[in-house]
């Protein structure tokens, strides 16, 4: 007995890659976020620094997204 076939194979392993990259970025701007409040609130001069380190986490959404099409687009 075969659960998925072709279009929908493939479709659950693009929101599988969409999921797990979402809560990747989620957990590293949690991670990433309270170190950066904290460091803030010692030091106000670091905020450009922290702001930057908040933008970096965002990338691993953009290849979950990326590989996703990839996944999509060899139906």
């Amino acid at each position: 007995m075969v659960l998925l076939e072709g279009a929908g194979a493939v479709a659950m392993a693009a929101a599988a890659v969409i999921g797990l990259a979402a809560l990747a970025t989620a957990w590293a701007e949690k991670e990433i976020g309270s170190a950066a409040v904290g460091a803030m609130a010692e030091n106000d001069k670091i905020f450009g620094k922290a702001l930057i380190l908040m933008v970096i986490p965002e990338t691993i959404i953009i290849f979950g997204f990326l590989i996703a099409l990839l996944i999509v687009g060899k139906v």
